[in-house]
This record gives C-alpha cells, sequence and structure tokens, in this order.
C-alpha cells in the first residue's frame, strides 16, 4: 500500500519505491531505500512528515504515493 495510507506512528518497511530514475534517486538520497523502516508523523493536506533513518523528512502526497509499504 502507499505511504500516503499509513497509520500515523506505526513503523512500517519500505518495500518498492516507483517513479522515474530520478525521482527514485532523489528518495533514495533522502534515505527511502527499500527495508528501511519509515513511520509517518503527521499526514496533513499538504503532505507528510516522516521519521526515517533518525531524520524527520516533509514529502509531498505525490512522492508518498513513489513510496510502497
Amino acid at each position: 500500500m502507499p505511504l500516503f495510507l499509513a497509520e500515523q506512528g506505526i513503523p512500517q518497511t519500505v518495500m518498492r519505491v516507483g517513479g522515474t530514475a530520478e525521482v527514485r534517486q532523489f528518495l533514495e538520497n533522502l534515505g527511502v531505500t527499500i527495508g528501511s523502516s519509515i513511520t509517518v508523523i503527521s499526514n496533513t493536506t499538504s503532505g507528510l512528515i516522516v521519521n526515517i533513518r533518525e531524520t524527520r523528512l516533509a514529502i509531498s502526497h505525490e512522492m508518498a504515493t513513489k513510496i510502497i509499504i
């Protein structure tokens, strides 16, 4: 399921990262890699705040659709 559907506060495992090669590289540079643990901290109308590798990131819903958990 896409990351934006995940419940807040529950750690999830990244199963797949989709999108173009540039999008995948961008997310990989942020630390979003297959097998990494990711937790949704906040899900708002403007995007998500997630915790990955002890770092908080703000990502858009469009980017969150590319991250499959």
